[in-house]
Order: structure tokens, then sequence, then C-alpha cells
């Protein structure tokens, strides 16, 4: 095993290598590009015996991915944001194909108004569609779990695909010391794939399913599908101990900080909870009773986890990086479903929206957030929902407006 400093990218890289990948379709967007251009780099330098090839679109990259994981060949790709979107018919469809293969997605706010920028929309917009959803905040949590995410979605009682997700900038360009496990010791976690019925031969004719359903075997499949996923957790949490015991890193499908005891809790997902983590360490040396709940699974959704793990709070602060326009945050919603009727559930459970486009989230706003939670106990009343943004920032916003409609009113006069 050895240590190398590794972007998020890299880290995917690395874990697609050392998990023998045999067909890679791709096609580049940013900020994932570097993952395919690692890879590719790899492949050409004879250190990875991998089929790459470059397709037209996200659409038939997924599609490509698909039919060849159906063939019963270990296959990887990625994409980001837009690409994500565009490949979306496809991802319902493979999904609904129950193949399992591993897709990479690095989280990037969505259009318009366009940005570079992460937030979670583009990878929350796809949390129907059958692919398990794994979500990181380090770079050492991407290696880890795309080789973690392979035995899950291989596994027989799962044959799902898996999507792992990673924010774009704050964790695919930043560098991490990343602990690199030996081939051979990846070897022992991670056998060769084995497809069992999932196969194409051309002398051995089989066909692997129908064109049209409809009403109750329509119903029959779907709901299979459903419960092959929720198989994902006890699965997740077993290869979990199995990974800890080979390589010394443990993985849950909720990671609890400082939460056993607190009384104010955060809730949220991706890279920004490292933040959270250091906020939590400084509330904690004010003498404030607070922890962090991540879930590392977004589907299948760890409820029961996540009412233990938050059962006799006071409150909770849910902080989303995501905005579903008309409805608010998407974490809020699901978890206020899975707590909803609960006996021990924390009467206050306050939402936060913040992080979109990349924007920053502070110490001083975690500190913030867990003054208002912990004015909201005290009150007895749930706080309304909030966009984390200050007044600095709204008065630079319109003082862009006012440029704007300056520079409009001088064309329309000279026109």
């Amino acid at each position: 095993m050895t240590r190398k400093l590794l972007t998020g990218n890299g880290a995917a890289a690395w874990g697609a290598r050392l998990a023998r990948i045999d067909y890679l379709p791709a096609f580049p967007i940013t900020p994932q590009t570097e993952i395919i251009e690692t890879l590719s780099n790899w492949i050409e330098g004879r250190e990875l015996e991998c089929r790459m090839v470059t397709m037209e679109s996200e659409h038939s990259m997924l599609t490509a991915a698909g039919a060849a994981a159906v063939t019963g060949v270990r296959v990887f790709t990625a994409t980001s944001s837009q690409g994500l979107l565009y490949a979306t018919e496809m991802l319902y469809t493979v999904a609904g194909w129950r193949v399992p293969l591993v897709m990479v997605n690095v989280s990037r706010g969505l259009s318009s108004p366009i940005t570079l920028e992460p937030d979670h929309n583009d990878v929350l917009a796809m949390r129907d569609c059958g692919f398990l959803q794994l979500h990181c905040a380090t770079c050492q949590e991407v290696l880890d779990n795309l080789l973690i995410a392979y035995r899950l979605a291989e596994h027989p009682t799962v044959r799902l695909p898996v999507l792992v997700n990673l924010d774009g900038f704050y964790l695919s360009f930043t560098r991490e010391p990343v602990l690199i496990p030996t081939q051979a010791e990846v070897d022992r976690f991670l056998p060769p794939f084995n497809p069992g019925s999932i196969r194409f031969r051309g002398g051995e004719p089989l066909s692997e399913g129908v064109a049209v359903l409809e009403g109750a075997a329509y119903s029959y499949f779907r709901y299979e599908a459903h419960l092959a996923s929720l198989q994902g957790i006890r699965v997740y949490e077993e290869l979990g101990q199995e990974f800890a015991g080979l390589f010394g890193r443990s993985y849950t499908a909720l990671e609890c900080y400082k939460s056993e005891d607190a009384e104010i809790v955060f809730v949220m997902i991706g890279s920004f909870a490292t933040k959270a983590k250091e906020a939590v360490d400084r509330l904690r040396e004010a003498g404030k009773k607070v922890g962090l709940v991540r879930p590392r699974l977004v589907r299948p959704f760890p409820a029961a986890a996540l009412r233990g793990a938050l059962a006799g709070k006071k409150g909770v602060a849910v902080i989303d990086q995501n905005l579903s326009p008309g409805k608010g945050g998407i974490l809020h919603g699901e978890l206020a479903s899975a707590l909803y009727g609960m006996a021990e559930a924390p009467p206050v459970l306050a939402s936060f929206v913040g992080g979109l486009g990349g924007r920053d989230i502070s110490s001083e706003e975690f500190f913030e957030i867990h003054k208002a939670v912990q004015r909201a106990v005290s009150e007895g009343v749930n706080p309304s929902p909030r966009l984390l943004y200050t007044e600095e920032e709204l008065r630079g916003v319109r003082t862009m407006q006012s440029v704007a409609r300056a520079a409009d009113t001088k064309q329309g006069g000279g026109a």
C-alpha cells in the first residue's frame, strides 16, 4: 500500500484501475474529464488492460456501458451535470436491465444560468432512476467506494448499477493524501466478476428480456428492482465491515460524528460535510452539544439508520446543496418523510439551502445555523426554510443587475 497526493478525479481513476475494468465508454465533460484522461493514459501505456471507446454523447456512452455489462464484463464510465441529464433516458433503461456497472458523477450545477461550479441538483435529479447512489466526502472515500461499488453492484441480491458521486472542484480537483492499496490486496476484496447468467456468446443464443410489458408484469419487475435496491443497505454494511478487516477503513450507510450525545445535529451529504465537522469541533469547544450525521447512501435511503441516529434529538438542521423549485431542499423532504410519525422524532427539523453553484458555506454560517436551531428549540417553533446568503452578496447581485439595466438602456437609446 502506498500513499500519494491525489485529486478526487485521480482517486476515481485509481479505483477503476484497481477494479480491473474491462470496458470504458467515455465522453468528456468538465469537471470529470481528468478521470477519463488518466485512464486513457494508463491504457495507452499498457498499465491497464481495458478497451476504451470514445462516444458521440453521454446518451450513447451509457447505452454502450449497459450493453457491454449485459455481456458479462466489468464496465466503468463517468460524467457530470448536463451530461448526466443527457443520459437520463439510459439511466432508467440500464437500471431496468439490472446490469452491474459503476458510474462516477462529478457534481456540477445545472443550467440555467450556466455554471461550472458544484451543487447536488444533477445527481439528486437521478435519485428515482434505479441506480444506487454513494456520496463521498474525501478523496480516500472516492477510491474506496469505487471498489465497494463493484461488489455492491455485482452482489446476487442486488444486481443494479451504482453511481458514485463526488463534488466538482471542491473534491474533484482537490489533492489529498490517499492510501492506494496494491493490486493483490484489492484482488482479495474484489475478485473477477462472475456474471452468472448475464452473458452473451455468439454460439449460445440466450434471450435476456422482453420488449414491451404492461400492467401487472411491468409492476412486478419494477417492484423487484425496488426490493433489490433496499437490499443494498444490508449489503453495503456487510461490505463495509469486510473492507475494514482488509484495509482498516470502515464504511457504514451513515457517518455519525460526535452525534451520540448531541442535542442538535447537522445533516448533509458531500464534501462540505468535512467543514461541518470542523464547525462541530469548534462548537463543542464552546460547550455546545452538537454533532453531524452524513448519509453515504442516498439510494437506497437509509431511513431506519437515520431514525435511530436522530431519535431523541432536540433539533436537526438539514443543509441541502440543492434546490427543488416550488418545494425546497430535497434531502430535507426525504428526511422529513423518514421521521414522520416516529415517537422520538426531533421536534425541530429545520431546512437550510446553501452551496448552490459552488457557493461556499463558511464556518460562521454553521455557527449561525446552530444558533437558529437552538432558538427554534427554545421557542418550540420550526423555523422557515432559509437560503444561506449574506447582505453583502445581495448588494453585489443588485449592483450587477443595475449595471446590466444601464447597459440595456444605453443600447436601446442608441438604436
